[in-house]
């Protein structure tokens, strides 16, 4: 099923009680963004494209925001998750910085993608690019309880590599060099 396809781009958000469906409103906020599709009916991400004015040369190192072009109307309970590509990462180098990157269902403004490439060379984006894909995640309600103790685990406090084959500790480490002046 393609998701949202046009003419229902006003389509305002609701649960059909006939179908486990679930209805998100998509505002396209420019001509030129691009339509919310997946790849395929077993796709779980959403592909997003680049709704910038023209070419947008992302040079190694940098960290570039993109345009969508589109807003979002989620329903409570719903985030949409910006995520990599998993081609873009591989042949070039480009991930979503802060994937993934939340969409809380009361932001209503444009979604924008936040692009760093990591790669040896430009990376140029274009429009109607697929830059991102965008899945959808339900999130709990839940009641935060202030406890005095905590019930033991067999990990306990151990984190950063602890469950793996090596720790944090011996993980190599930037060594900080002194400046010269004393403290």
């Amino acid at each position: 099923m393609t998701f949202l396809t046009p003419p229902s781009w006003q389509c305002r958000l609701f649960m059909d009680p006939k179908s486990a469906e679930l209805r998100v409103g998509v505002h396209r906020l420019v001509s030129r963004a691009g339509q919310l599709t997946r790849a395929t009916s077993g796709s779980s991400g959403y592909d997003l494209a680049s709704a910038e004015d023209g070419e947008l040369t992302i040079l190694p190192g940098a960290v570039a925001l993109v345009r969508t072009g589109l807003a979002l109307e989620l329903p409570p309970g719903l985030e949409g998750q910006v995520r990599s590509r998993s081609g873009l990462a591989a042949r070039s180098g480009v991930f979503v910085l802060n994937s993934p990157g939340t969409i809380d269902s009361d932001y209503r403004g444009e979604v924008k993608v936040v692009l760093a490439n990591f790669g040896d060379t430009p990376f140029s984006v274009f429009p109607g690019d697929r830059i991102a894909q965008l899945v959808f995640m339900e999130v709990p309600s839940v009641c935060l309880v202030a406890v005095d103790e905590m019930a033991p685990t067999e990990r306990g406090d151990g984190g950063f590599g602890s469950t793996g084959n090596a720790s944090l500790e011996s993980t190599p480490r930037i060594e900080k060099t002194s400046s010269g002046a004393s403290d």
